[in-house]
């Protein structure tokens, strides 16, 4: 049998790289704007890493070491003039050619030993290039200090007989105009990327677009869309909106076919009641008539679950006062029902197709229970009608049943006394035509509790 990729492997590197990519996946966003910008900045970013690293440590490097060998060279060729003549007439005249013609600050000093070695700086790129050089052209003892003035450079040299002082400015051994190119490579990248950011949020808005549109007819509501963006995203938009059409020509039939079937079989039943009145009253007839009124039932029943009031369109309405008409029908209905409303929603909903569904739970509520509490909550994401009782409730292995056209788990509700068996049946479809759902749990009353979960 093959083995499940989630299951743990007996190989620690695989265990710690499925555990690296699941806390990578985890970190990485969940949206297509972010996903596409990383795509895009990603490799802009080691591009531009890259080729930043191959001009600081080569073109760059090559630049200084060249530099650094004319400062060097112009040093070492000082040095054997003095060597030659060390009289105070022929060193002065060779510190006046040194600083005019050469730009190097000369300074005689006695003779002694040089400074101990300093740090090293992060970047020594200046410092290991000045280094081989003078130990390759001059070779003799020598101090250089490339960290204190950002300005200059000092270099001492040991020639025996007294130590020579060298002042250079930093520009003439090193390439300091390096981080223009860095400025303009940055910058042009931003302004790149800032240009790319906005085209791909113009990308990106017909999916939201077509996303919005489609959560929008889930849940029953106005659609208002318009398909535009690349041309596969305009396919995928002409795709929704024939599916839409097609959807909607497929309820258009049926409630055609619906209203004309209810048509024909209330004339029937009509003729039937006509009929059981003109006849004597016999205890045949009496139940005749109760088999006429159940058909009856039955068959509005049955289409209100089929026609599920499509045509009613979703408007804002305010959970509050939908739930007290609810209350007091219900009220008035002989039951005892207890409200609970958290804050003041409004919902985007068809009003009359809810109510329909909560009524059709709180009835349910009513024939099983004696106490019953209807409830709401909303936490911006989804609103929550409980609608809770004290009844026997409904096992768990049994609660999916129900939800099934015509099914009734009590014996003891019967056809006279438990309706037709559509109830939670309808329930569900209205909820569901919202984009939402209809769960049965239990209540903290000891009894069943309906709850309907709509998207807001």
């Amino acid at each position: 049998m093959a083995a499940s990729r989630d299951m743990p492997s007996k190989n620690p590197v695989i265990n710690a790289w499925r555990r690296f990519a699941r806390f990578l996946a985890s970190q990485m966003p969940k949206g297509l704007f972010a996903r596409a910008l990383i795509i895009i900045i990603a490799p802009v970013v080691l591009l531009q890493s890259i080729v930043a690293y191959v001009f600081m440590e080569r073109h760059w490097q090559m630049v200084t070491q060249r530099l650094s060998a004319f400062v060097v060279h112009d040093i070492a060729a000082v040095i054997d003039v003095m060597e030659r003549d060390r009289s105070p007439a022929a060193l002065e005249s060779t510190i006046k050619v040194a600083s005019n013609r050469l730009g190097l600050d000369l300074e005689v000093m006695p003779p002694g030993k040089l400074p101990a070695p300093g740090p090293r700086p992060f970047f020594s790129i200046l410092d290991s290039a000045l280094s081989d050089e003078i130990g390759a052209f001059i070779k003799k003892p020598f101090w250089i200090d490339t960290v204190g003035s950002s300005d200059l450079v000092e270099i001492r040299v040991q020639l025996g007989w007294s130590i020579l002082r060298v002042m250079a400015h930093r520009s003439q051994a090193y390439a300091s105009n390096s981080h223009i190119f860095i400025l303009w490579m940055v910058g042009s990248s931003l302004i790149l990327l800032v240009v790319a950011i906005i085209f791909l949020r113009n990308q990106i808005r017909p999916v939201l677009h077509l996303a919005q549109a489609a959560e929008s007819f889930g849940k029953g509501r106005e659609v208002e869309y318009r398909p535009h963006g690349a041309r596969e995203v305009r396919q995928a938009g002409v795709a929704f909106l024939e599916m839409r059409r097609r959807i909607e020509r497929a309820i258009e039939q049926r409630t055609a076919m619906l209203n004309g079937v209810s048509h024909d079989l209330r004339t029937i039943l009509t003729r039937f009641r006509l009929s059981l009145e003109m006849m004597e009253e016999s205890p045949e007839l009496e139940a005749l008539k109760k088999d006429v009124e159940e058909m009856t039932r039955m068959l509005e029943a049955y289409l209100a679950f089929a026609r599920g009031e499509i045509a009613e369109q979703a408007q804002p309405v305010k959970i509050r006062t939908l739930l007290d008409d609810v209350k007091s029908e219900t009220e008035r209905q002989g039951h005892k029902i207890t409200l609970d409303v958290a804050g003041d929603p409004v919902v985007t909903i068809r009003r009359d197709s809810l109510k329909r569904c909560i009524s059709n739970l709180v009835g349910n509520a009513q024939r099983h229970g004696t106490q019953i509490v209807l409830s709401a909550v909303e936490d911006g994401r989804a609103l929550f009608i409980h609608v809770d009782d004290n009844g026997p409730g409904i096992p768990e292995e049994q609660r999916a049943d129900v939800f099934k056209p015509f099914v009734r788990l009590d014996e003891a509700r019967n056809i006279d006394e438990g309706g037709s068996g559509l109830g939670l049946a309808i329930a569900r479809d209205i909820a569901r035509a919202h984009g939402g759902d209809v769960m049965l749990l239990d209540s903290p009353m000891g009894g069943l509790r309906a709850t309907i979960r709509v998207p807001v």
